[in-house]
């Protein structure tokens, strides 16, 4: 249920108000924005009466919310969440490219990538310390070592860094990374999505291969539901009945996405295709959709990668393509202003 109270309401009214919600064991969830300030409800609003909270001079109106995500629905939160990350943020009108090799390697290749990245205008370093692999003979990655690796890139290039979170027990390690990734595999694994919860950085989740977007959504729930509102959705396509590229972009979650919540969402389309010419076009075409970031892997010797090569792009391919995003971002933001 949502209240949408008038403008400018009276503070002791409020104050009763919410009170009494309280009392009547709900969970309020307060939105301030330009026009209203919206009340959300979170728990058993079912013997609440929606006509005598219509009826109070401050409430504008009264509505209740069928879909079962409450702090992620753009009901409750009208106004686009913007999360701030280090030196940069994340929506709020902004392009956040994310560039950076699947798994980091050695340091000299995670600096030496890091520093490429940002000449060509990359905001962020993605790079993964533990790699969740279809194979059990498959390269791991180099974990905690990996880590201080992507530590030592941001503190040669200011770049903020995102990697990805496989267990609870690593959590411990991930006391300095600026925004903890949830892999695909592991966007219903409740109990991480919970304990991710309980951290004070943004949370990246990947859509699973076959989620709706429902589900999606449900496992960004999981996390604000449990004190962390700083949470970011990704894209990087699902599973279908075509096998000529690694996955199926769904381009179409971007603009069901501004619809049902608030919350910034990036597309990778290096994962999504599995093709390091595909990511070009798809790039684009996510730009164009209304992405408000895009995660690109960048691997300086794509031929001898430990993991995903043919989904990499040279820092010399990479560093034009970055250029015509941001181009591409600054036409697109015009024409949505006329």
């Amino acid at each position: 249920m949502i209240v949408i109270l008038k403008h400018n309401p009276n503070r002791d009214q409020l104050d009763s108000l919410i009170s009494w919600l309280q009392e009547k064991g709900v969970t309020i969830h307060t939105s301030i924005g330009e026009a209203n300030t919206i009340l959300g409800l979170v728990g058993d609003t079912s013997k609440l009466d929606i006509d005598l909270i219509a009826a109070l001079d401050i409430v504008e109106d009264v509505k209740r919310v069928q879909e079962p995500y409450k702090n992620a629905n753009r009901k409750f939160h009208p106004e686009d969440t913007v999360i701030p990350v280090g030196n940069t943020q994340i929506g709020g009108g902004t392009l956040t490219i994310m560039a950076g090799p699947c798994s980091v390697e050695s340091e000299e290749q995670v600096v030496a990538i890091a520093k490429a990245v940002k000449a060509s205008g990359a905001t962020m370093l993605r790079g993964g310390a533990f790699k969740p692999r279809t194979s059990p003979y498959a390269f791991q990655g180099l974990g905690a070592t990996g880590l201080e690796y992507l530590k030592t890139a941001r503190q040669e290039t200011g770049l903020p860094i995102v990697t990805e979170l496989m267990d609870v027990t690593q959590l411990p390690l991930f006391k300095d990374v600026d925004v903890i990734q949830i892999g695909a595999r592991n966007m219903q694994n409740f109990d991480l999505l919970k304990a991710v919860g309980h951290q004070d950085k943004p949370v990246m989740i990947k859509r699973g291969m076959s989620a709706t977007f429902e589900e999606w959504l449900m496992s960004a729930e999981y996390v604000m539901a449990s004190g962390n509102e700083h949470v970011i959705l990704c894209e990087r396509g699902i599973r279908t009945f075509e096998s000529y590229t690694r996955n199926t972009l769904d381009l179409s979650a971007i603009p069901v996405m501004r619809q049902l919540t608030h919350l910034p969402i990036i597309v990778d389309p290096s994962h999504a295709t599995g093709k390091y010419w595909l990511v070009e076009p798809m790039a684009r075409a996510a730009v164009a959709a209304g992405t408000d970031g895009l995660q690109i892997e960048v691997h300086n010797d794509p031929a001898h990668a430990l993991c995903d090569g043919p989904q990499s792009l040279k820092p010399e391919v990479f560093d034009p393509l970055a250029k015509k995003l941001l181009k591409l971002h600054a036409v697109m933001r015009e024409l949505d202003n006329e």
